[in-house]
């Protein structure tokens, strides 16, 4: 509740200064899909509650938001027309036209895909920046909105991110590996180097069990490459499963069709 309520208090402020908002929000604090995959439950029932408790954290922002005087709405790519309106991209540009508030929940609404890539993120934000872009540009010049310079000494510079930062370095430990290659998906796609070729790698799941049992494997070293266990990499001193991959050249592939075509086997190494 206290965080809920201090991410409200912020979200109040900014909505306070005319700006529309629009809030993706996740739900790794109730459950992850992934991380009940790694405990033996079934995949996709593990993903579906990834979404759920997505949901749950929404109700809960929408709650907090409104006892602020703000009006919410929550869409979820998950159908629970009982709690929650579907995600329809026009019904929430028009929310937020209103000053509406519009929480996004349930991911994609697929299990197998994690919502917390940035490509994911990226992709349902830039689908409503890009028309309330257009929006404010017709606005400005018909004079209904003040255009106002930005403070320029205020601004901070974040770094740019370079092929290199985006190279996996398996030493570390597996929830780490897995961030970075979330956090680099899809552009610039974190990569690493197998047999002396660039490999992109995707769609990461931390492994628990035998199959994340490493202790005297090196870093970076395959241990499972089958078109139905899938490909799997030591990293640190457990293990991740890499759903998808691009080598050089290449478009992006299921792992399972390429360690099918035997591109990489148990015991090569990524560098």
């Amino acid at each position: 509740p206290d965080t809920v309520s201090r991410i409200a208090g912020e979200i109040a402020t900014v909505v306070a200064a005319g700006i529309e908002v629009c809030v993706v929000i996740g739900g790794g604090n109730i459950v992850r899909g992934v991380s009940m995959a790694a405990r033996g439950m079934e995949r996709a029932t593990g993903d579906y509650m990834g979404m759920l408790a997505t949901v749950m954290n929404a109700l809960a922002m929408q709650n907090a938001l409104e006892a602020r005087g703000i009006q919410t709405r929550v869409q979820s790519a998950l159908p629970i027309a009982a709690v929650c309106e579907p995600y329809i991209r026009r019904r929430a540009v028009r929310h937020m036209q209103k000053k509406r508030v519009v929480i996004f929940a349930a991911g994609t609404g697929n299990p197998f895909f994690t919502t917390d890539t940035a490509a994911a993120l990226s992709r349902r934000l830039s689908e409503l920046g890009a028309k309330l872009l257009l929006e404010t540009l017709a606005r400005l010049e018909k004079g209904v909105v003040e255009e106002v310079e930005q403070d320029h000494e205020a601004a901070t510079f974040a770094p740019k991110v370079d092929r290199a930062a985006a190279r996996i370095d398996w030493t570390r430990e597996p929830r780490a590996v897995a961030c970075l290659i979330r956090g680099m998906d899809d552009v610039p796609g974190a990569w690493s180097v197998l047999k002396g070729r660039p490999v992109k790698l995707f769609e990461p799941e931390v492994v628990g069990g035998a199959a994340g049992a490493c202790r005297d494997i090196d870093p970076g070293r395959i241990l499972t490459a089958d078109p139905r266990a899938g490909l799997v990499v030591a990293a640190g001193t457990a293990a991740v499963r890499i759903g998808a991959v691009q080598p050089a050249g290449k478009r992006r592939m299921p792992a399972a069709a390429w360690v099918a075509g035997r591109a990489a086997g148990p015991g090569d190494r990524f560098e």
